[in-house]
């Protein structure tokens, strides 16, 4: 294996494999003339080598050479570098041609199959070598920019995500402080308050308490994204979880005026689930219609059989979601403005939570909706939990440590 050489760093580097002098000689002249560094391997260990110790920005490979400790047939080697060249990661995306004498149909399938990226036959014509080199060095680099550009907005992603749950838990202590002195003083505990002061106090400690449960979905969005989320499993029966849901929210229904109704078909099956995060999704699809509605709306809770365990709806009259809005509503702090829709504040974590929380259990969610016709929102579970498919580099179990199930404040 000699050294590159000709002109400086910044000229992409070519390796040259092929155990005959002669045709070496002519492939670095021409390369060299063309404005290209060389660097040379005369088997295939040694091209192997070349491509981890040089990092070449090309690899010009002939298919004939000695094989060394590769275990392959010498007429195959130049295979086998190739294969070896493109499952080490640190060489996986450097271009490979194959220039060959062998001409028949099944050595450029093989050279396919090895990972190649163009076939040249012997002789060849420099200038249509020029013209492969070039376009294959021009599709590396741009491969090279589309993954270091991968590279740093991940970096940027993590140093977001690390600073926003450094920021979340500083929060979070103050905050408890803060809502256990609200409570005290709107139960009497520093004097009596006259009846302005109780419904002042009230209100601070609801916006309190609402600013507590984002940071709580800030928190266990992330914990379920990490995938440390531990499922706390139990036999669920539909119909009493959906009553459950419906006598939380009674007092906040009766104040906006919203008609809610529950039903439960007969072959309903009894699932297993965590069932606080599965009432916390239902109850986010239930604040969900109350609070995106500009008057009362009419809500229906409804639960059935499905083909993969249990299918749980919830429908309202409201403003409907446009279609092209239909699956962003899902991704963090997305949130959708309709004409017809009031504005509110909203995290755009919510519904984030319980497309995550529906797929911890191997489960999905969906909406079906029509702009100012209403919306649907279906969640599908298993009655058992399946684990969800593991995003590609991720391991660890499913952990995540649980707010208390408060009912909705009024």
């Amino acid at each position: 294996m000699d050294a590159p050489t000709g002109r400086d760093a910044a000229t992409p580097l070519i390796l040259v494999a092929d155990d005959v002098e002669a045709n070496v000689e002519l492939l670095v002249d021409q390369l060299e003339t063309l404005g290209f560094r060389t660097v040379v391997a005369m088997n295939g260990p040694a091209a192997i080598a070349a491509c981890r110790d040089h990092r070449p920005d090309l690899v010009i490979l002939d298919v004939s050479m000695p094989g060394g400790d590769l275990g392959v047939d010498d007429r195959d080697a130049g295979f086998e570098v190739c294969r070896r060249i493109k499952r080490d990661a640190r060489t996986a995306r450097i271009p490979v041609i194959f220039v060959t004498a062998l001409n028949d149909t099944s050595d450029r399938v093989k050279a396919i199959e090895a990972g190649g990226d163009d076939f040249l036959t012997k002789p060849h014509h420099r200038l249509v070598l020029n013209a492969r080199v070039r376009a294959l060095l021009k599709l590396k680099g741009a491969t090279d920019a589309l993954e270091e550009s991968l590279r740093r907005q991940r970096e940027l992603q993590k140093v977001r995500d690390d600073l926003m749950k450094m920021i979340v838990h500083d929060l979070k202590t103050p905050l408890t402080s803060i809502l256990a002195t609200l409570e005290m003083m709107r139960d009497g505990d520093f004097g009596d308050l006259s009846a302005p002061q109780s419904r002042a106090l009230s209100d601070a400690e609801g916006k309190a308490e609402d600013l507590l449960a984002l940071i709580e979905d800030l928190l266990e969005v992330a914990r379920i994204e990490e995938q440390t989320i531990t499922l706390t499993l139990e036999p669920i029966a539909p119909a009493a979880l959906l009553a459950e849901i419906a006598y939380d929210w009674s007092l906040r229904f009766q104040q906006e005026g919203t008609t809610a109704t529950t039903e439960c078909a007969d072959d309903a099956p009894v699932f297993t689930a965590d069932k606080a995060l599965i009432k916390r999704v239902l109850s986010n699809l239930v604040q969900n219609a109350v609070t995106h509605s500009a008057g009362p709306v009419r809500l229906a809770l409804a639960a059935r059989a499905d083909e993969s365990g249990i299918l749980f709806t919830v429908t309202d009259d409201g403003p409907g979601i446009p279609e092209e809005f239909q699956d962003i509503i899902f991704r963090k702090f997305e949130r959708v403005r309709t004409p017809n829709a009031p504005r509110v504040r909203s995290s755009g974590l919510g519904l984030t939570f319980c497309r995550l929380a529906v797929e911890s259990h191997g489960g999905r969610i969906w909406v079906k909706s029509a702009d100012g016709e209403g919306s649907t929102f279906y969640v599908q579970l298993p009655r058992e939990p399946r684990e969800p498919a593991r995003p590609p580099g991720r391991t660890g179990e499913f952990a995540v440590p649980r707010a208390a199930d408060a009912p909705p404040r009024a």
